[in-house]
């Protein structure tokens, strides 16, 4: 199968990851209106066409909260990516590093901050969930900066979660229980389950091992399912930056209202998303919001995107519009359960491709100098 866009790794993927996980990171909550919405969206934004101009010597180099990346992409956070291949965070983290992008480590990873750590060489950013066990969070923390985490991105739009109905019909547990189920669904992904047991790590590494009360799977799940903190406030957040003392970014801003409130917060960076359309269904695109974000905001704080991303152009888009960069979760996700490290470098690869040929046929060479004049009226 030749392998040239990111819908070729998802169709990829889908034939050899386990239909519970595979469904698990394609798909939104509810009616999927808004998971949706995140790429169709994109698809109304044209770009300018230029001829006649220089288009040799191009770079895709920017930075992102003040570190260099090889062009403007983050990888997001996503939970349970090592159920998407064995090891799959570190796998992730690795392709990540390689090509000089920044590789964000879920709290609710499979492989925890320690392992991925010692996997790679550069620092990784980290996100947090805010759990109500305040201490957790704050060892948590602890262990990024002993990490080395380069940056802490805080999630607030998950103090409830969201009605996912295929995880609900799946089943979906990490590690998952066997019955007829799961067992039909690994018998038909042999690749995938040899992978598995080539590896220990199943479970969340970040909270298996270090919470007294978590010592088998029964108690994992009860303890994870009473943490979420619906109690969530912006002293919190400034409480947390206090603890962090770095570089902060605030994901899951979508209101302009909210993304004012996040500058008197002190915090670096904020991504402009909806989850990937996986917890308020019915909301607006993170694409048709950027603008509105970055006009409230008026440059005092740099803007990140997240959702709907699945190709260059759509970078290319997200960056003319004015976001320093964006965060990619699927694409790297299916690469990741397609062809494991290698999948994973293939979908940026792809992007890259793709983001530098769009931005060559917009008349441009240098990434830094893409805004909004190459937006068609």
């Amino acid at each position: 199968m030749k392998i040239l866009e990111i819908n070729d790794l998802k169709r990829l993927a889908q034939k050899r990851v386990p239909k519970m996980f595979f469904d698990y990171a394609d798909s939104g909550s509810f009616t999927e209106g808004t998971y949706r919405a995140n790429e169709s969206d994109f698809e109304k934004i044209k770009l300018r066409q230029r001829v006649a101009v220089d288009m040799s010597n191009r770079s895709l180099a920017t930075t992102m909260i003040g570190q260099d990346v090889s062009m403007p992409l983050a990888i997001a956070p996503t939970g349970s990516t090592g159920m998407q291949h064995a090891d799959g965070e570190i796998l992730a983290a690795q392709a990540s590093e390689e090509f000089g992008v920044p590789y964000t480590l879920s709290t609710m990873s499979i492989c925890s901050l320690e392992d991925v750590a010692a996997a790679t060489t550069k620092p990784l950013w980290f996100q947090l969930y805010v759990m109500k066990d305040r201490d957790f969070n704050k060892r948590l923390i602890e262990r990024a900066k002993a990490a080395g985490c380069s940056a802490l991105v805080l999630t607030l739009d998950l103090q409830i979660l969201a009605q996912r109905h295929k995880d609900l019909r799946n089943g979906l547990k990490a590690p998952p229980e066997i019955n007829l189920n799961t067992f039909l669904q690994f018998a038909t992904r042999p690749r995938w389950c040899w992978q598995m047991l080539q590896t220990k790590r199943h479970q969340f590494g970040n909270i298996y091992g270090h919470i007294k009360d978590v010592t088998d799977l029964a108690s994992l799940h009860e303890w994870s399912a009473k943490q979420f903190d619906e109690t969530l406030s912006w002293q919190d957040v400034e409480w947390i930056k206090e603890q962090w003392d770095g570089p902060l970014i605030l994901k899951g801003i979508l209101d302009p209202e909210d993304a004012q409130i996040a500058i008197k917060t002190g915090t670096d960076a904020i991504i402009v998303s909806n989850h990937g359309g996986r917890q308020l269904d019915g909301a607006h695109s993170a694409i048709s919001m950027l603008p509105r974000v970055l006009d409230a905001v008026q440059g005092d704080i740099e803007v990140h995107m997240d959702g709907g991303v699945r190709t260059g152009i759509d970078i290319m888009r997200a960056r003319a519009l004015g976001a320093q960069g964006v965060y990619i979760g699927r694409p790297y996700l299916y690469g990741l359960g397609a062809m494991g490290k290698q999948g994973v470098t293939k979908s940026l690869e792809i992007l890259a491709k793709e983001l530098d040929t769009t931005m060559a046929l917009c008349g441009e060479r240098d990434i830094n100098d893409v805004g909004l004049h190459n937006i068609a009226e």
